[in-house]
């Protein structure tokens, strides 16, 4: 039972644990339980970490971390007033995913045309 919470040894150690465990529950629908989880992983942020961040010294860091509690604040905001969320948290930040990503794939053959469009 002792090794049931991770603990992170530095501050982006514990920005990034939050961030992977934000973008595996990001389009889940909207539950009580899950927003007390993410207000609690919130709360984190703004009390625990930003002080550990604060005590390290490195400024960039610490406007990371803002910016992560004003991303996560701003998915609650979306998710309360039930507006659909495309995207996710990278490097700390939330990127909208708009475009469909298209791959070209080469085709072999004697045919005139040499490319495939395939949408993923």
């Amino acid at each position: 039972m002792q090794n049931r919470y991770v603990k992170p040894q530095n501050v982006k150690e514990a920005m990034i644990i939050i961030q992977d465990l934000f973008n595996k529950y990001r389009h889940e629908p909207l539950t009580n339980e899950l927003l007390r989880y993410h207000q609690n992983l919130t709360n984190r942020l703004q009390t625990d970490i930003y002080q550990a961040a604060q005590l390290e010294g490195n400024d960039f860091q610490t406007k990371q971390l803002a910016g992560m509690i004003t991303a996560m604040q701003d998915w609650t905001r979306l998710k309360v007033a039930g507006r659909p969320f495309r995207g996710k948290m990278k490097n700390f930040k939330l990127v909208e995913q708009k475009h469909q990503k298209i791959k070209r794939v080469t085709r072999k053959g004697r045919a005139g045309h040499k490319y495939h469009v395939a949408h993923n």
